[in-house]
């Protein structure tokens, strides 16, 4: 039985999450971690981690990247792994996720969907193959989400750009909208593009565009059920890991 602290239980991702537990019978929410209100729960939840005194399995963030120092800093004095959801983190936040995982145990995805990361598996065979027969091709990602979130581009759409910027035989430069731009597109750009609206839970495209031709690989995520398993697993993955950086693709190939 892994013993899980859901932090950022009061958000729409922590009540899927604690949905999908009750559902299971490997895994137990042990207590939560919210500065909000997380409503009628059977667990404890904690306003902070510093307040935990208690060891338990792993960690499920989806928070916000505020959180961020005093759940590393618990996740590393406790040697508890972290399976870190959240977006939006500054690249200072990263490499303090990098050195944490040094030290403990640390799963980090922009998705916790099993589809997203094929999609990321399948953009970067496309980059391959388009770069081995002439490289003629422009690179397009287009992210859909809710009118809530609050990061723009998604994490994903990062996700899927540092996979495609990963086995490019060139640099690639990404450029976020271009209505600040006054001049023909650069082979090496890779264009990134957020649209905000409704209850769209999430939507991802990337557009290869070539000479009299196109190819899109597209994902659409329903519910947020999808990201909730993903986590979940990751969790129960992750109980008494060694400390490293963990992904999607490790999980996969267990």
């Amino acid at each position: 039985m892994t013993k899980v602290i859901l932090s950022g239980c009061s958000g729409k991702m922590g009540h899927a999450i604690v949905k999908a537990i009750d559902e299971r019978n490997d895994c137990e929410i042990a207590c939560g971690v919210d500065a909000y209100d997380c409503g009628d729960y059977d667990f404890t939840v904690y306003k902070s981690f510093s307040e935990i005194t208690e060891k338990y399995d792993a960690i499920i963030d989806f928070s916000n990247p505020a959180v961020l120092d005093t759940m590393l800093d618990y996740a590393v004095t406790n040697a508890v792994p972290a399976v870190i959801c959240t977006t939006g983190f500054s690249e200072e936040q990263i490499a303090e996720i990098k050195n944490a995982s040094e030290k403990t145990a640390i799963f980090y995805s922009g998705n916790m969907s099993l589809g997203i990361n094929l999609m990321v598996e399948l953009c970067k065979m496309a980059t391959k193959v388009f770069a081995n027969h002439g490289d003629n091709f422009d690179i397009e990602v287009i992210e859909k989400h809710h009118n809530q979130k609050l990061d723009a581009p998604s994490g994903t759409a990062l996700m899927i750009a540092d996979g495609i910027s990963s086995v490019s035989p060139t640099e690639k430069q990404y450029v976020y909208d271009r209505h600040a731009y006054r001049k023909k597109r650069d082979k090496n750009e890779i264009g990134i593009h957020s649209i905000r609206g409704g209850t769209i839970v999430g939507e991802h495209e990337v557009i290869f565009a070539g000479h009299d031709e196109v190819v899109s690989i597209k994902h659409e995520a329903h519910s947020k059920e999808v990201f909730a398993i993903g986590s979940i697993n990751a969790a129960v993955f992750m109980k008494d890991k060694k400390s490293g950086m963990y992904d999607m693709s490790d999980l996969l190939a267990e």
